[in-house]
């Protein structure tokens, strides 16, 4: 009975510290629903206390971070990062001032941009190919550096995800989402 009750108390402390993470250093933003003016450049919010969600108006996580019942067949059951599910086309924006350091297709992640900034690389995955930042750019938190990817791409050498009916995807996913992983 001691053990289960530290079990207990052990995943409520969890809960209750992701919980707190997620609202001290993710505060969702909502910029304007009007995408007629917007540009690769517009800012969309601005926290000066941490990070910003990465895609305003969509808060639902629906995989997180560490292990996991794998969503698809031969998807690793340790995730490295958080998945938020959004329509194609959904713009993401930067979390944090930083450098654009990585910006092509990786593997699981498909479509893949990195943000790095102080000691931390936020990668955004399963992104659009036409990508609208360049390796190398300095962005600023709440600036748009991308969108959610369609699910299938064709021609990318290498791929070696695809669907049941064999369509290639776009890393590993069964549906438009978004991927943050934390590579530090």
């Amino acid at each position: 009975m001691i053990i289960i009750n530290k079990i207990l108390n052990g995943i409520i402390i969890f809960i209750l510290f992701f919980t707190l993470f997620i609202c001290i250093f993710f505060i969702p933003t909502f910029g304007s629903s009007d995408s007629s003016n917007s540009t690769s450049s517009e800012i969309i919010a601005f926290n000066p206390n941490g990070f910003v969600w990465p895609l305003p108006g969509y808060t639902r996580i629906s995989s997180y971070f560490g292990k996991r019942k794998s969503p698809t067949s031969g998807a690793s059951s340790s995730h490295s990062g958080i998945d938020i599910p959004a329509p194609q086309g959904t713009n993401f924006i930067a979390v944090s001032d930083g450098e654009i350091t990585f910006r092509q297709f990786l593997g699981a992640g498909g479509y893949t941009i990195t943000l790095s900034f102080s000691n931390f690389k936020v990668s955004y995955c399963h992104c659009d190919p036409n990508f609208i930042v360049e390796v190398g750019d300095k962005v600023k938190q709440g600036q748009i550096i991308g969108q959610v990817g369609p699910k299938y791409v064709y021609g990318v050498k290498g791929n070696q995800y695809s669907d049941s009916t064999g369509k290639p995807t776009n890393g590993a996913t069964t549906r438009s989402s978004s991927s943050l992983r934390n590579s530090y």
